[in-house]
């Protein structure tokens, strides 16, 4: 890789960790193309990413991001799961690391806050903003579908009644 491939590398990284809401660290040693590939298309359809480079270009990347905490744990084969939302990427990568022994998450960071394992394996149980949206609504659409029926009870009882008494006078 020439100098200015290696800058361009640099940059790109230092923009992401930059704009991203959580990096989650992981070892990769022993897994197959197939599974790399498994891992970069499950984060892409869930909305993150995954790259691998080597520690020495991450470490320049890091430096003056809130993520420079993480530069401890670039040692050995790593490559970074990131995303804007900071539950996507934790979730995919914990879920593909139960799946393959070979995956072993180190850690991570989410804005200046460092995450160890057991965080990110936290993260990864809460639901996507996404979800929580999605419940929100359902909170706030359930009164006013209780209070539609409610105030529509009395008027269909009225209906039935009225019902009631002209089959009886047709009867």
């Amino acid at each position: 890789m020439e100098r200015a491939e290696k800058r361009e590398v640099v940059s790109a990284l230092h923009d992401a960790f930059a704009e991203t809401g959580v990096v989650v660290v992981a070892h990769y040693a022993g897994l197959s193309v197939a599974d790399m590939t498994k891992l970069r298309s499950d984060m892409r359809e869930a909305g993150g990413r995954v790259k691998v480079a080597k520690n020495r270009l991450v470490k320049l990347a890091l430096e003056g991001t809130d993520a420079k905490g993480i530069t401890d744990l670039m040692k050995g084969p790593t490559c970074l799961a990131f995303s804007d939302d900071p539950v996507t990427a934790p979730k995919v990568a914990v879920k593909f690391a139960k799946g393959n022994e070979n995956f072993v998450i180190l850690g991570g960071t989410m804005g200046t806050t460092l995450l160890d394992t057991s965080a990110v394996n936290s993260l990864a149980e809460l639901p996507s903003l996404d979800e929580l949206r999605g419940k929100l609504v359902g909170l706030i659409q359930a009164p006013a579908g209780k209070i539609a029926r409610t105030v529509g009870a009395p008027a269909a009882q009225l209906a039935r009644v009225f019902g009631a008494y002209g089959n009886k006078d047709a009867a």
